[in-house]
């Protein structure tokens, strides 16, 4: 199974499931920014990869708008060289508007993870050589301010269903991909590939970067050299 048919797969399975109050809205990137995500994963998945990175779940700037992956507009269009046309989710929060490779804001999280790689690679092609990027969570959330609901702050009622359904992706996205690690953005995500993929992928190996998100003290602190040393203990620079 490719990994096209694994995320259409998994596009409709999360569309399927129900979200309650405080949640108003939910994004389903893989369906509305389709061409971008599927131009994506054509451009630049590989297998046997030195890493796959995974993160949560879309930023309302980043992939949210792009279907890329901490998709910050101009380094997906400009880096990467991924421009599609972006359509509109079935319900549309009006505080977080959809406005694909029109969207002014930038996505910070996004911004500091593909800068340090434009800095750090000498192309998007020699990134992807090595490491591929995926989410575990393809849904975006908002309550009816607009704030972001991350989905490990769900319900354990909602939140189980969507957690079965993403874990059979990620196993099934591993499989294709047969990365020799596993890197968690962020201790969220390293969490759940451990819990998920331990049992199926024995030899494979995990590892944690420090999530580049702006609500991260940490992060703030410059996150770029830290994710370096973070990579180098690991042995993937």
């Amino acid at each position: 199974m490719s990994l096209l048919e694994i995320d259409r797969r998994l596009a409709d399975a999360v569309d399927a499931l129900d979200f309650a109050p405080p949640v108003e809205a939910v994004y389903n990137p893989l369906r509305y920014a389709r061409a971008a995500h599927e131009a994506f994963l054509n451009r630049y998945a590989r297998q046997d990869v030195d890493a796959m990175w995974l993160g949560m779940n879309p930023g309302p700037w980043g992939m949210a708008q792009t279907g890329v992956p901490f998709g910050e507009v101009a380094h997906v269009r400009d880096w990467m060289g991924i421009e599609a046309p972006v359509e509109q989710p079935a319900q549309i929060h009006p505080k977080r508007p959809i406005e694909g490779f029109a969207c002014t804001r930038s996505e910070v999280s996004g911004r500091r993870l593909w800068g340090w790689a434009a800095q750090k690679f000498a192309s998007a092609d020699a990134f992807f050589e090595r490491f591929f990027v995926l989410n575990y969570c393809p849904l975006v959330f908002m309550a009816d301010t607009g704030r972001n609901i991350t989905p490990d702050k769900l319900p354990a009622t909602e939140r189980a269903p969507l957690f079965e359904t993403c874990n059979q992706a990620l196993v099934e996205s591993v499989a294709w991909v047969r990365p020799k690690m596993v890197l968690g953005v962020g201790r969220f995500a390293t969490d759940r590939a451990q819990a998920i993929l331990q049992d199926h992928f024995p030899d494979l190996k995990f590892g944690m970067v420090l999530h580049p998100s702006p609500a991260s003290p940490a992060a703030n602190r410059g996150w770029e050299a830290q994710a370096e040393k973070q990579l180098t203990a690991l042995g993937l620079l």
